[in-house]
């Protein structure tokens, strides 16, 4: 496809379906749906589930590929890797053991997504818009499992990212992965004697915050309200691991 003769508007188009691909695959791979060591699905079977172009198939590969997620062995296909290669950067899941490793996450994730959120204002479309109401939904419809509310989370968060315009915000949030929303956060109030309804409302009060500046395009109550969220995210799961520390030494 020759991109100098394309109307700005489908290159746009094109850009964001290659975007939303990257954003699909690279969670089925987080999840484990598309395992380590396995073989992608073929490029005409991607197409047909996604209803995309064999082009945007190939740069959505491409990306998965410089993101360390894939590589290609030529004349056998494309496999889920293990790790990422030299140049690939990811936080490893089993290296976040600590309190402090699980703060330090959520610190590095403040200092991102709160101006994310901001830059996802002026920049995000109706279309990505509606990708993160349907990820609240998902999330809020409380019969899930812990790991569909984790994938509708990172999903939320994913989309925030994608809605600044800028891949590299993207492109970070795919090599932490699904492991930047622990799952014991999801459960947490257990382990802090809350009540589960009281925190998950509390967890959608920030999420609709977040989304409703984003939806009215508030750049500042919509950083505040990402810096609110990822706080209180912080502060739950200190709670939530001194809590498992305390009943450890009283057993």
């Amino acid at each position: 496809m020759d991109h100098h003769n394309v109307h700005p508007r489908v290159r746009h188009k094109h850009r964001s379906l290659t975007e939303e691909l990257v954003t699909e695959l690279s969670r089925r791979i987080h999840d484990g749906e598309l395992a380590c060591a396995t073989k992608m699905p073929t490029e005409s079977e991607v197409m047909e589930e996604h209803g995309v172009s064999r082009t945007v198939v190939r740069e959505a590969i491409s990306r998965l590929q410089a993101a360390g997620l894939v590589e290609t062995r030529h004349g056998v296909g494309t496999f889920v890797r293990d790790v990422p290669g030299p140049s690939g950067f990811r936080i490893d899941p089993g290296s976040i053991v600590t309190l402090g490793d699980v703060l330090a996450v959520l610190e590095l994730r403040i200092s991102l997504e709160v101006e994310a959120a901001g830059l996802a204002c002026a920049r995000r479309t109706d279309e990505q818009l509606q990708v993160m109401r349907d990820s609240l939904d998902a999330l809020n419809s409380r019969v899930v499992s812990v790991d569909y509310a984790v994938a509708s989370d990172f999903r939320f968060h994913q989309q925030i990212a994608l809605a600044t315009g800028n891949r590299y915000f993207t492109d970070i949030m795919l090599h932490l992965g699904v492991s930047i929303i622990p799952r014991t956060r999801v459960h947490s109030t257990r382990l802090v004697n809350d009540k589960k309804e009281p925190y998950l409302e509390r967890l959608s009060r920030e999420h609709e915050g977040i989304y409703q500046a984003i939806a009215r395009r508030d750049a500042d109550a919509a950083r505040a309200a990402m810096r609110l969220h990822l706080s209180n995210s912080r502060e739950r799961m200190r709670r939530a691991y001194e809590a498992v520390d305390e009943a450890a030494k009283d057993a």
